[in-house]
């Protein structure tokens, strides 16, 4: 599998699906909030997802981190950490930084991506990437007004009619792709949701579309872009006008991916 070595990006990938509209004047003025998703395969856990989102005035500050491990011939175990600022605008999101640093595979890697206003500044990958297959270039034109993969994963509030209509450019210091999302239908929230939700949740069909950055033969961009059968569940937080994804389901050539919501807790302050 080629693409081991990139388990907690594929992760930020599955979670990164929501529009990326919060307005400054209708966001916490202060407080955090902690999330945990289980991640799985076929319907075996991989492992767990934690985020810790604080915010302080117009500032957000996020942490998450991520350790799975998986059986294929062989025990394959992956990990890493991966963080994100920025303030809220009237406009939306104004991130400040990313990071990301992953372990798996036999292999070890940390992005560092700078942002001035709403474009991409500076990117630092270590190691340097090495020559070989040819990627897609990445122009400069195409890192402005986009987001890094954490703020648009876990930072939305609707701004049209539906959640789920909206169209999201992300760059996560390699690829830049976009995220389509349209309105599928509304579903009640399972028993096992983490006490306080309350549905009905949004479920919207997702679509992956590569636009720099990759290699053009790379199997898994082949796939995911080609699929019709991305679905996100995003439900709102109690007494916010903020939502989060309680689940995302992704099919690969192993089996349907997911990750679930498994325990949240909220504690927020409004204007």
């Amino acid at each position: 599998m080629r693409q081991r070595n990139l388990p907690l990006v594929g992760i930020l990938a599955l979670l990164c699906i929501l529009p990326r509209s919060a307005a400054a004047d209708d966001v916490p003025t202060a407080g955090q909030i902690l999330a945990t998703y289980n991640v799985d395969l076929a319907g075996f856990s991989l492992g767990e997802f934690r985020l810790n989102a604080r915010f302080q005035g117009s500032s957000y500050r996020m942490q998450g981190e991520g350790s799975f491990s998986l059986f294929i011939g062989s025990l394959y175990r992956s990990g890493g950490t991966t963080t994100s600022a920025g303030k809220f605008r009237k406009v939306g999101l104004e991130p400040s930084s990313f990071t990301l640093s992953f372990e798996g595979g036999g292999k070890k890697e940390t992005r560092r991506l700078s942002f001035t206003g709403s474009a991409v500044s500076e990117v630092t990958i270590l190691p340097p990437p090495r020559g070989g297959r040819r990627r897609v270039p990445v122009t400069k034109a195409q890192l402005a007004d986009v987001l890094d993969p954490l703020s648009a994963a876990f930072l939305h509030m609707p701004s049209g009619s539906s959640i789920c209509d909206e169209t999201m450019p992300v760059f996560d210091g390699r690829l830049r792709f976009d995220i389509v999302l349209t309105p599928k239908r509304d579903d009640d929230l399972p028993r096992e949701a983490p006490a306080g939700l309350s549905g009905p949740a949004a479920v919207c069909e997702v679509k992956f579309v590569p636009i720099s950055g990759y290699k053009p033969d790379n199997a898994a961009i082949q796939y995911l872009s080609q699929t019709d059968k991305i679905e996100a569940w995003l439900v709102r937080l109690p007494q916010t006008t903020l939502y989060v994804p309680y689940w995302i389901g992704v099919p690969t050539p192993l089996g349907r991916g997911g990750a679930t919501l498994t325990q949240i807790k909220v504690n927020l302050d409004r204007p």
